[in-house]
């Protein structure tokens, strides 16, 4: 992963207005305010309309759990997004997926995985090389999937392709709890 230099500073949410901290509070995983949250508070409005469809993206869509995250690390490792990927190697592993699987996905969609699976993990370089999923991709998941659920693939590269650029630019460190997290 590429080193980024921390660009936006970490809130301190103890100093958030109510209704801020409310915002906060919703975001909260498992009782800790991520950093990710922590820098995005400092645009609490922006945060506010931004969570909704985060939450439908990581929460509510139609595609498994599995294959969601195959594609969230996919498009975290090609951004080189080390905060995406850090955070989505911990849900993949609740999700199904094993160490061994992890490590492939940095290898891309012609490293031994099912033909459903390479074919996901397909779109997401399709979307971030062209910025459009192939037509042979396309077929190859409009096999198994729904309409809705070509949606969400489509939806789950682009939201996290966002995350990653944020990530990224804004310089997030790793919240201390993940590996590799520097030590304070």
């Amino acid at each position: 992963m590429i080193e980024r230099k921390q660009r936006i500073a970490l809130r301190d949410l103890s100093t958030l207005n109510a209704e801020d901290a409310d915002t906060a509070a919703k975001n909260r995983v498992g009782g800790r305010d991520l950093n990710l949250f922590r820098a995005m508070m400092n645009h609490p409005k922006l945060t506010r309309r931004w969570t909704v469809f985060a939450g439908h993206v990581l929460q509510k869509q139609t595609l498994p759990p599995r294959e969601r995250e195959l594609l969230i690390l996919r498009i975290g490792w090609l951004n080189q997004s080390e905060y995406e990927w850090a955070q989505h190697v911990e849900i993949a592993k609740r999700s199904g997926l094993d160490g061994a699987e992890i490590e492939r996905v940095k290898q891309g969609p012609g490293a031994g995985w099912s033909a459903h699976e390479a074919a996901l993990l397909q779109a997401a370089d399709d979307l971030y090389e062209r910025s459009v999923v192939s037509d042979e991709t396309w077929a190859a998941l409009a096999s198994r999937y729904s309409t809705e659920q070509m949606m969400d693939v489509v939806f789950t590269v682009g939201q996290y392709n966002l995350v990653s650029w944020a990530l990224n630019s804004f310089g997030v460190p790793l919240d201390d709890f993940l590996p590799g997290a520097a030590k304070q």
